[in-house]
C-alpha cells in the first residue's frame, strides 16, 4: 500500500464522516415506509418481497415501461405514489388497473416522476434499484432529502461518488450497500473499529470466459456471454460480469463507500459465489461473509439493519453440504485478459469526469455488442479508446445532473461512431 493510500485510509476510518454506518451501535432509522425505485426489475421485486416478509409499508414505486407487473405491485401494496417512463405508458397503465379493478395511485411520468418518488414525504427509506444512468438522479434526490438508501444502483457511485457522499453526509442521509459483495464488506467491517481495517478483497465469479485467453474470447457470441454461471441478471449487467466491467465499477464504488484508494481493494476470482467478500485487518486476519447466492439476503440486511430477521428458513444455506459446496476456489485476475480492473484505477486517479466517460463508454459499447456490431473484445478497446479521447475531462467537475447528463450523451453519441471508423 502506497503512503498516498495509507492516508487516505487513515483519514476516513478516524470517526469518519461517511455516511455507512460502521457500527451495530450507530443510531439508524428503522425502516417502516419504503420507495421502491425499478419495481419490476430483480432487485425490485426481491425487495418488495422482503416488504411484503417485514411487514413495511410501501408508499411509493418507480417503474420503466413493464405494465403487467407495476399493475400486479399496485394492487398487493397499495402505495400512494407510481411513477412510470411516459404518458404512454401511464395511460396503459391507467387502463390495466381499470380492468383489474385497483384504486389507481397518484401517477408521475418520466424524470420528475422518478425523482418524486424518491423523495416522497412518508418514505424513510429508498431502495434504489434503478439500472444505469437513470437511476443517478433520483439517488441524488434521495440523498438531498435525508432518506435512508439501500444502494443497489451502481452508476450512482461510478458516476457521481463524490456528490452522492456529500450531499447524503449534509442531509443525514445514510447509505446501505445491496450489492452482495459490498453488503459482505459492510457486514465484515462491523467486527472491528474503523482503524484496524488494511484492505478489502472483492469477489467475483470470472463469468463465463474465466480461464480463457483474450484470443480465445474474440468470437465469442452474445448467447455465450448472456451465459453467466451464477447469477441470472439483466443483459447489460450479464456482460459487464463477462468482461469484468461490474467488478471494475465495484472497486470505484468501494473506494467511495469505505473511503480506500484502489490499492486498498483487491479482487480475486472465486468461481463458486459463496464467499461474497472478505476483509483484511491490520493484525494479519480476515473476515469473509459466506452464504447461498441470494440477493434478498443482503436487501433484507439493508432494510433491516442494525437488526437481522429470523428467516433462515427462507434463505437456508449449509456449510458442510458435501453436494453443493466441495470445493472452494480462489485466483488472481488476469489483467492481461481483462483489463477492467487497471482501467477502473485509472479513471479513479484521473479525476474529474472521467468515471462518468468510463461508464458511458462501456454502456455503449455493451450495447453494440448486444446488437452484433462489434466483437465481445472490442468493448476494452471502445473504452479506452473513449478515455483517450475524453481525457480533457478529468479536470472537469459537473455541477449538476443535467451537466453529467449532458456529458453522458455526448460519450454515448461518441462510441456508437467508432463501430464504423475503426482503425
Amino acid at each position: 500500500m502506497t503512503q498516498d493510500g495509507l492516508l487516505s485510509l487513515k483519514r476516513c476510518l478516524q470517526g469518519s464522516s461517511l455516511p455507512v454506518p460502521r457500527r451495530l451501535s450507530d443510531p439508524v432509522r428503522p425502516t417502516k415506509k419504503l420507495a421502491v425505485l425499478g419495481s419490476t426489475g430483480s432487485i425490485g421485486t426481491q425487495s418488495l418481497e422482503v416488504a411484503r416478509d417485514e411487514g413495511f409499508e410501501v408508499v411509493s414505486l418507480a417503474a420503466g415501461r413493464n405494465v403487467e407487473k407495476l399493475a400486479e405491485q399496485i394492487a398487493l401494496f397499495k402505495p400512494a405514489f407510481v411513477s412510470v417512463l411516459d404518458e404512454d405508458v401511464r395511460t396503459s397503465l391507467v387502463r390495466r388497473l381499470v380492468e383489474l379493478d385497483v384504486s389507481c395511485p397518484d401517477i408521475g411520468v418520466g424524470r420528475s416522476g422518478v425523482v418524486r418518488a424518491a423523495r416522497w414525504d412518508d418514505a424513510d427509506t429508498v431502495v434504489a434499484a434503478i439500472t444505469g444512468f437513470a437511476g443517478l438522479e433520483p439517488v441524488l434526490a434521495a440523498a438531498a432529502s435525508g432518506k435512508k438508501i439501500a444502494l443497489a444502483n451502481k452508476e450512482a457511485l461510478v458516476v457521481a461518488g463524490h456528490a452522492v457522499m456529500r450531499l447524503a453526509s449534509d442531509s443525514g442521509a445514510l447509505i446501505l450497500p445491496v450489492d452482495s459483495e459490498h453488503s459482505a464488506i459492510w457486514q465484515c467491517l462491523m467486527a472491528s473499529f474503523p482503524s484496524d481495517l488494511h484492505h478489502v478483497i472483492l469477489t467475483c465469479s470470472g463469468g463465463p470466459f474465466f480461464g480463457r485467453t483474450r484470443d480465445e474470447m474474440n468470437d465469442v457470441s452474445v448467447e455465450e456471454a448472456l451465459a453467466h454461471p451464477t447469477w441470472s441478471m439483466g443483459e447489460k449487467i450479464t456482460v459487464d460480469s463477462a468482461t469484468l466491467m461490474n467488478k471494475a465499477f465495484e472497486l470505484i464504488e468501494a473506494c467511495h463507500l469505505y473511503g480506500l484508494e484502489p490499492e486498498n481493494v483487491r479482487i480475486v476470482v472465486h468461481p463458486q459465489s459463496l464467499v461474497h467478500s472478505l476483509v483484511a485487518f491490520k493484525d494479519g486476519s480476515c473476515l469473509a461473509q459466506v452464504g447461498t447466492p441470494d440477493m434478498r439476503i443482503p436487501i433484507r440486511y439493508a432494510l433491516t439493519f442494525p437488526s437481522r430477521s429470523d428467516c433462515f428458513d427462507r434463505t437456508p444455506f449449509d456449510l458442510f453440504d458435501g453436494s453443493e459446496n466441495k470445493t472452494w476456489t480462489f485466483a488472481n485476475v488476469d489483467e492481461e485478459t481483462f483489463p477492467s480492473l487497471r482501467l477502473a484505477r485509472e479513471v479513479w486517479c484521473d479525476g474529474g469526469l472521467m468515471p462518468l466517460v468510463f461508464n458511458a463508454s462501456n454502456e455503449a459499447a455493451v450495447r453494440l455488442f448486444l446488437d452484433g456490431a462489434i466483437q465481445l473484445t472490442q468493448i476494452f478497446d471502445f473504452v479506452e479508446r473513449a478515455l483517450d479521447e475524453f481525457r480533457h475531462m478529468s479536470s472537469i467537475e459537473a455541477l449538476s445532473f443535467d451537466d453529467m447528463m449532458d456529458g453522458h450523451h455526448r460519450v454515448l453519441r461518441r462510441v456508437r461512431t467508432y463501430a464504423h471508423t475503426t482503425p
